[in-house]
């Protein structure tokens, strides 16, 4: 049965989403490698007045006047990313060696606002099935989770702009082309979204090891929001205290951890399942 109000489910459980990639390639996709990359300043500021959706812009360290001034300043105000490097690492990064101080790391789609996933919940009458993804830096799992996004007909997906990969080239040909289709929302703290998201009357699920439930034995029909963590950590301490209630996959096997993808499509199939016999 599903639930109908937000008492707190009294079988709280727990779940991680185990060790992911080598360290050396979450630190590649970080870097915006991935990514299309807009040099100099006249093509990064053109890219900004057009509301081209903008994952972080490189700023040479020290370059404060004229048009880069101009460029902080729109990037400030759409609440972009920036971070100051070394100009040697510019050049390193430049295809063009004529990127004046400044690289932007372009998405290749457009982010969407919570709300706007959620009136598409609205227009649509279901129960709202959602993912947040809490620090995944691997490209191959964040695409992947986009591809199981679709297949089980979730909503839509959240991340964190900090410490997370966004949707670079990389992710959409891992997600098969799923990231055309899925909306993906991108925003501050995971923590204070899932507070709005509560207030929403969706029930939040986080997903650690020491749970004391397996997921299969928990009630995850009405309005979801699973939480999938990162790839090493798990969900961090913050968003877990956030949570409604946590579940496990119960391990039986000398690997104590799954792959955060693969963790995260089990659980999200079995919330089809529930959903299908709701």
């Amino acid at each position: 049965m599903a639930r109908t109000n937000r008492e707190k489910n009294p079988g709280g459980n727990k779940w991680t989403s185990g060790a992911g990639p080598k360290e050396k390639q979450a630190q590649k996709d970080l870097s915006g490698e991935h990514l299309d990359k807009i040099e100099g300043r006249n093509p990064v500021l053109e890219a900004l007045k057009s509301n081209r959706p903008i994952d972080k812009i490189l700023v040479a360290k020290g370059e404060r006047e004229g048009s880069i001034k101009h460029i902080l300043s729109l990037a400030k105000e759409k609440r972009i990313v920036v971070q100051e490097v070394e100009k040697a690492r510019l050049d390193s990064l430049a295809s063009t060696h004529a990127h004046q101080g400044v690289i932007a790391y372009a998405a290749v789609k457009e982010y969407v606002d919570i709300d706007d996933i959620l009136e598409e919940v609205d227009a649509k009458g279901e129960p709202a099935f959602l993912i947040i993804l809490d620090e995944i830096t691997d490209t191959h799992n964040l695409g992947s989770v986009l591809r199981t996004a679709d297949a089980v007909g979730a909503h839509g997906v959240i991340i964190p702009k900090r410490r997370a990969v966004g949707l670079t080239a990389a992710v959409s040909k891992a997600s098969a082309g799923a990231v055309e289709y899925v909306p993906v929302a991108k925003v501050t703290n995971i923590a204070q979204t899932i507070e709005y998201l509560k207030k929403k009357n969706i029930w939040v699920v986080g997903t650690d090891a020491s749970g004391e439930k397996p997921f299969y034995e928990t009630d995850l029909t009405g309005s979801i929001a699973l939480v999938i963590g990162s790839e090493g950590e798990g969900i961090s301490r913050l968003v877990r205290e956030k949570c409604d209630f946590l579940v496990n996959i119960p391990m039986h096997g000398r690997i104590s951890s799954l792959n955060a993808a693969v963790a995260g499509a089990i659980v999200l199939y079995e919330i089809l399942r529930q959903r299908g016999k709701r």
